[in-house]
């Protein structure tokens, strides 16, 4: 009954803001509850009976909460889960509110919150978590975190809110520092992958700092292993096992991703989890939100792909199949600073056919460097994506759309594709 008002003045706000911004507004209801009801969202989070896990870190974490939470529903668990834009403390409140009862309760037996590093630090204040999954640390968002230590920090505050066990990648040899201050009484599971996968990978894993030692079955660093990755078919190793999964899309940081989801879901479920269906539900989600996401637009297929920061951008790129000819690099206002994304070698797209976006020559001049092809640069977003999709079907593979998140959130509003992440 104590947060009755605030979430009816919650839900009006939300009915306020979509008839403003179909599709968007999202954050606003959230932000007007944390304010009149500030102990709601931790009070909510502390209710479940299964408990909290929480899946945060640099990169990966939307695409792995949306693993786990495949996973545990297939074994027959009520979850509660967020959009992976509802990251940060008013985006988590305006997802419990879509869900929420008049009393302000949220049914599910578990949550899966993805958290935003830096938000997270500060939800999780006085909320305890059964888990916590650390995907990894890169050298991301420099405008806010300005060194990579800074989000260790924030890291370890998050971890230090698990009650039952934290998930680390081990091959982060940034998360293995803080698995490494774990307190006793609170177990270390793992997750990484082979000495042949790290070889097998152009350019690395992306990492601050890779660890220089594989997990392996015969010793104390024991865990779910990325044996292989293939295009969009992976191996995962777990123990004497091999399980042959389907990825959501091409790239070794996508096996990766599978290997945290599966070493989670295996830390929560206990006895009750099943090698095969946990399988199967790997195999058959789609991917996140832009993330390698394929889209039906105009009667043709596109392909979505998300850039957030230089090891995003590298290992995405990289993932890009090879022969697509058909691209458009849209970078938006988002990237204040495009010199950012110089490090990255993007020489394997060869030809990109539009450069768009609000930083779009700039873009182009960090193609031109890498050496790629380009045939027009359009600065207005929405006259390149018509002009794209437009032009004849390609002779080999889809067409590819690659954005960083303003261009992203610009090209679904000018496509009419407003449907929640």
């Amino acid at each position: 009954m104590r947060y009755a008002p605030a979430i009816l003045v919650g839900r009006l706000t939300r009915f306020a803001a979509r008839l403003r911004k179909p599709g968007g507004g999202s954050a606003i209801p959230g932000l007007v509850v944390n304010r009149i009801a500030p102990g709601y969202l931790k009070r909510t989070l502390s209710g479940f009976p299964q408990g909290l896990v929480v899946v945060t870190g640099s990169a990966g974490k939307s695409t792995t909460t949306k693993m786990l939470v495949a996973i545990l529903r297939a074994h027959g668990a009520s979850v509660f889960t967020n959009p992976s834009t509802a990251n940060i403390s008013q985006g988590l409140t305006s997802a419990l509110l879509e869900r929420a009862d008049w009393r302000g309760r949220v049914p599910g037996d578990i949550a899966v919150l993805e958290m935003d590093e830096g938000h997270g630090a500060l939800v999780m204040q006085g909320v305890d978590a059964r888990i916590v999954t650390l995907t990894n640390v890169m050298v991301d968002q420099i405008d806010r975190f300005h060194d990579p230590q800074m989000v260790v920090g924030m890291l370890a505050r998050i971890a230090g809110r698990a009650r039952e066990a934290v998930v680390v990648n081990a091959d982060d040899a940034n998360v293995e520092r803080i698995a490494a201050r774990v307190p006793d009484g609170i177990e270390v599971k793992r997750f990484g992958v082979s000495q042949a996968v790290l070889d097998g990978a152009p350019r690395g894993l992306g990492y601050t700092d890779t660890a220089e030692d594989r997990l392996a079955s015969d010793s104390d660093r024991h865990g779910i292993v990325v044996e292989a990755v293939d295009g969009r078919s992976a191996v995962l190793r777990d123990g004497d096992a091999s399980v042959d999964v389907q990825l959501p899309a091409r790239g070794i940081h996508y096996g990766v991703d599978a290997a945290a989801a599966y070493a989670t879901a295996k830390a929560a479920l206990g006895e009750r989890f099943d090698q095969d269906v946990a399988a199967r539900a790997l195999s058959e989600i789609p991917a996140v939100f832009g993330r390698g996401e394929r889209v039906t637009v105009r009667g043709q297929e596109v392909d979505f792909v998300l850039i957030q920061n230089t090891a995003s951008y590298q290992l995405n790129v990289d993932g890009i199949a090879p022969g697509t000819e058909q691209i458009l690099f849209a970078i938006g206002s988002d990237v204040r600073d495009p010199s950012y994304f110089w490090p990255a070698d993007a020489s394997s797209l060869g030809r990109v056919a539009i450069v768009s976006g609000s930083k779009a020559h700039e873009a182009a001049l960090m193609l031109a460097y890498d050496g790629v092809a380009i045939d027009r640069v359009e600065t207005d977003l929405p006259t390149a994506i018509d002009d794209f999709l437009a032009a004849p079907a390609p002779a080999s593979g889809v067409k590819t759309i690659v954005f960083s998140a303003d261009s992203m959130r610009r090209t679904r509003a000018h496509l009419g594709l407003t449907e929640a992440e």
